[in-house]
């Protein structure tokens, strides 16, 4: 036991030196936590041997730590490392590779927060950085700029802009290869949205297609969480035509996709990774309403996307549930609970919460109580505010309940 115990211990010490981080995804989130503190602490000692790939090294964990946990203070902490690069850096590489730590931080404050300014300063960054000779380099720094500029087109809406941007994913890609599953991740989401939006049975094929090598090459024993992220992909798909289409079995295979992504791990190890895929599964009438509360336990008081969603999934639950039984009282309760909090709601939550109030105002509606007053500008002002913000996802909820009250 105890030989086996000293090789496992030597086989993760090799694992923290090698370039590749896949390996964390087998570990929790708290002690991923400790990792990047660890990287930070050595990369400021003056015994470091390489202080620049290790600061380096610390800024991806604490990244990947945000992104697992939606911890504020890793995302700082990810700043002040990119920082910390672009002060240090000496020589044309460090100072491009530098300049993508930058933006990648930016990239994911704009992925867990919203604020479309993030992405303008990312882009600020890496233009910053200049241009580097080795194809290696080169190559990762094209991978963030196309997943920057995928993520403005989506803003957009324009159609036009998201196949510029599928265009520069795939030239990303062919620099990069099989080894960047975060651009194989991005390319297949936008291929996936592009190919909704427009009906294009090519890019959903292609899509299809991409989602499908991931899940098949990403072993759940050494890659759980890209595995869950692919297949919830594969499974918002296949509802999304199903909606489209009124398509029962696509929708059934959807579900089945969902279910197949939150077994891949445990809501502690990635918590926000878990809440996301229970926003996916929420349109299930059949999803517990106590997973959406969990989710949104794990979620709320950083200011998240992920958080709003749920919070606004789980009302949308909790209105249609007092409406089934016809709870006018259950109504009045919901809606008293939202009123205490909006004060010191962030602005996503607060979006959160005047759809949620649209929701019980309209259920209450239809129990026979009085008509709604004020719903479309309640309901427009939160449109606005999510876009304002960069969620489309909240602004299409609030559009989509607009359109549903007639108004």
């Amino acid at each position: 036991m105890f030989e086996f115990g000293r090789d496992l211990r030597k086989l993760f010490a090799q694992a923290r030196e090698s370039e590749d981080l896949g390996w964390i995804e087998l570990i929790g989130v708290d002690l991923l936590g400790a990792e990047a503190r660890r990287e930070s602490i050595d990369a400021g000692r003056v015994s470091c041997a390489r202080p620049f790939e290790t600061e380096s090294r610390a800024a991806a964990l604490w990244r990947e730590h945000a992104r697992r946990s939606g911890d504020a203070d890793s995302l700082d902490r990810a700043d002040r490392c990119a920082e910390s690069l672009l002060r240090a850096a000496v020589g044309e590489d460090q100072v491009a590779l530098a300049a993508m730590d930058k933006a990648l931080a930016l990239m994911l404050r704009f992925d867990l927060c919203g604020d479309p300014a993030c992405l303008d300063r990312a882009l600020a960054a890496l233009e910053a950085g200049g241009r580097v000779r080795r194809s290696r380099i080169s190559g990762e720094i094209a991978s963030v700029h196309a997943r920057l500029r995928a993520r403005k087109a989506r803003l957009s809406g324009d159609g036009a802009a998201l196949m510029d941007a599928l265009a520069l994913m795939d030239a990303a890609q062919h620099a990069t290869g099989p080894r960047d599953i975060d651009l194989r991740l991005d390319r297949a989401a936008l291929a996936l949205e592009a190919g909704v939006v427009q009906r294009d049975p090519r890019l959903l094929d292609q899509a299809g297609r991409d989602l499908g090598a991931l899940v098949e090459t990403a072993s759940p024993d050494y890659r759980p969480l890209t595995r869950a992220r692919a297949l919830a992909l594969c499974g918002a798909g296949l509802s999304a035509l199903a909606a489209v289409a009124g398509h029962a079995e696509a929708q059934a295979q959807g579900r089945v996709m969902f279910e197949a992504a939150a077994d891949q791990f445990t809501p502690d190890h990635s918590p926000l990774d878990w809440a996301a895929i229970q926003v996916l599964r929420a349109g299930d009438e059949a999803l517990p309403l106590m997973l959406l509360t969990q989710a949104e336990i794990l979620t709320q008081g950083h200011g998240l996307i992920v958080g709003a969603l749920v919070r606004e999934r789980r009302l949308a639950r909790e209105a249609a549930l007092a409406e089934a039984v016809r709870d006018l009282a259950g109504l009045d309760l919901l809606e008293g609970r939202i009123r205490d909090r909006l004060a010191e709601a962030t602005p996503l939550d607060w979006t959160a919460d005047q759809i949620g109030l649209g929701e019980l105002a309209l259920a209450r509606a239809r129990l026979g109580g009085p008509a709604p007053r004020n719903l479309a500008l309640i309901l427009n002002e939160a449109v606005l505010t999510a876009r304002e913000l960069g969620v489309p996802a909240l602004a299409d909820r609030a559009g989509t309940l607009l359109w549903k009250s007639g108004l």
